[in-house]
């Protein structure tokens, strides 16, 4: 029996089997497969679920403020779009319609979990700005706190005696993960208020003054943190699901 038609190229048809010996030639065939699989898993969970049914109104809400946003109110206009964008009118709907059902999904799939796992991520989302000053003598390490205690300028002696790169723009790190420090610096850290000079500590063989500049806090009000953490777990939930599945390649 002869492979299914896939493709059509200068009227040259690409059957399916010879399709999958391209991808299989260029290394991409287990991406492709694995692209569908992705997609097999979500539009079946989606079917099954009735709490990640949305509003049609929502859907027509989003193609209207698209049409606006990219200048295709007029209808000639955006029907030359949809088809230089190689679709129709109900498979962008569709589209734009399944975006919403897996933003939903996720949400769902992520809420019993979302707490426990922003709080086991926490020491890794929240940051802090921090100022430094390296030198490699703990001496003088010790002595430029002294300096600084006393009124000198941290940023004129970071500029002056610090040896890593960030000394010309006065020591300022910007911000670092906490869970990212060396833990004899997030301990000092985690005690300090902002504008504390803490140090000097030893860091793979150098001494370091620190100048904690602003603590971030990590929060599930932030709503981008929020969406990343649960696209985290989205993801981890999609993976266990697939890795359970029994896939097989049949081309005829």
């Amino acid at each position: 029996m002869e492979s299914l038609s896939f493709l059509n190229i200068d009227d040259k048809e690409i059957s399916v089997a010879q399709a999958v010996k391209y991808l299989q030639t260029s290394g991409k065939l287990g991406q492709f497969i694995g692209d569908i699989v992705r997609q097999h898993v979500i539009e079946n969970e989606i079917a099954s679920r009735e709490d990640v049914a949305i509003s049609p109104a929502l859907t027509e809400q989003a193609i209207i403020d698209f049409r606006l946003k990219n200048q295709l109110t007029d209808p000639q206009r955006f029907n030359d779009w949809l088809k230089n964008s190689g679709t129709s009118y109900d498979s962008f709907h569709a589209s734009v319609g399944f975006g919403f059902k897996i933003e939903k999904l996720k949400a769902v799939i992520a809420m019993p979990k979302l707490q426990e796992y922003f709080i086991e991520r926490k020491i890794f989302l929240d940051r802090v700005v921090l100022s430094r000053i390296i030198v490699d003598k703990r001496e003088l390490a010790e002595e430029l706190h002294a300096q600084i205690e006393e009124g000198a300028s941290f940023e004129q002696i970071a500029r002056e005696y610090s040896l890593a790169d960030d000394r010309v723009v006065n020591g300022m790190m910007g911000p670092v993960s906490r869970g990212t420090l060396p833990d004899i610096l997030r301990a000092a850290v985690d005690v300090a208020s902002p504008n504390t000079l803490i140090g000097p500590f030893e860091l793979e063989g150098r001494f370091g003054l620190f100048r904690v500049e602003q603590i971030l806090s990590a929060s599930l009000d932030d709503t981008q943190l929020k969406q990343a953490l649960q696209n985290e777990l989205f993801e981890k939930w999609l993976a266990e699901k697939i890795q359970k599945l029994t896939v097989k390649l049949q081309v005829v």
